[in-house]
């Protein structure tokens, strides 16, 4: 009998109105299947990179936890090869949910980092979810407060109300919030100020080779300014050269993310982390 992964990629497929994508959704079904088999190892991981300070980029003010799965052949496989092909489907949702255990239990061990879990605001709600968040905050009393949760802006604008009221209910023990890849295409500023966003991380798209680029250097900018307006910290993606750092530190950003700081790492060098690597149980 035909499972529902199965059925649902095979559908896909079928579906398919011309040759072009016939082709996109047999690759997709592939990758789903690629990942299926990975969770079902529990063959998943968190690597880890470093956010900094603009005022001292020498420290390190929390760290991304990004989601990674070993595929068939033991290969790393990091989550931009994935997770556009899953980010809809029930895949997606337990992707989340061993995301948001390792970032938990990361955090239980090491008490004294922060540290940014991604999640789509689909699975606000999600029974499975929901229940690893409580587990991990429950009987940890600083664990809540160390936890960032990273939402994309898609899912963020496509789900306004149900997105508020959990950023509501999770700020009133601590959880911080920031609103992933801002300014990417999907920006409704009506919506913005509607929310309590604590951070906002502009897209990589506006901020790598920005030195160079007068036209994103305006935009990024502008996307400073209005983070500023509405009391939210700025984290700038994508740095990756000295130039870009200097000058998004003159334009007043708060934090930096990328390679030029660190790449990420499932083997982080803070003292706390444990000396196996950490699988979701």
């Amino acid at each position: 009998m035909q499972s529902g992964f199965d059925e649902y990629a095979s559908m896909n497929v079928e579906r398919a109105a011309n040759p072009l994508d016939a082709a996109i959704a047999e690759r997709d079904a592939d990758i789903l299947s690629m990942v299926r088999r990975s969770l079902d190892r529990k063959d998943v991981l968190l690597a880890f990179q470093p956010v900094v300070a603009c005022r001292n980029p020498e420290h390190i003010a929390f760290f991304e936890g990004l989601i990674r799965v070993l595929d068939d052949t033991g290969r790393i496989i990091p989550a931009a090869e994935f997770i556009n092909a899953c980010e809809n489907t029930e895949t997606g949702r337990i992707i989340d949910c061993l995301a948001l255990e390792l970032g938990l239990e990361t955090l239980a061990r090491a008490p004294e980092l922060r540290l940014a879990i991604n999640m789509s605001a689909r699975s606000i709600g999600y029974s499975r979810w929901t229940k690893t968040l409580h587990a991990g905050l429950d009987g940890r009393p600083t664990v809540a407060e160390r936890l960032i949760i990273e939402i994309t802006e898609s899912s963020t604008i496509a789900m306004p109300d149900i997105t508020k009221a959990f950023m509501e209910e999770m700020q009133l023990i601590g959880v911080s919030f920031a609103l992933d890849d801002f300014g990417a295409g999907y920006t409704a500023f009506r919506h913005l100020r509607d929310f309590d966003f604590d951070i906002i991380k502009i897209a990589g798209e506006f901020i790598r080779g920005i030195h160079s680029d007068p036209d994103n250097r305006v935009l990024t900018q502008a996307l400073v300014s209005i983070s500023k307006q509405f009391d939210m910290f700025t984290v700038a993606e994508a740095v990756e050269c000295e130039e870009d750092a200097k000058l998004l530190i003159e334009m007043g950003a708060d934090c930096m993310q990328g390679y030029y700081f660190g790449v990420p790492t499932t083997r982080p060098s803070w003292p706390d982390f444990p000396r196996e690597i950490l699988r979701a149980g």
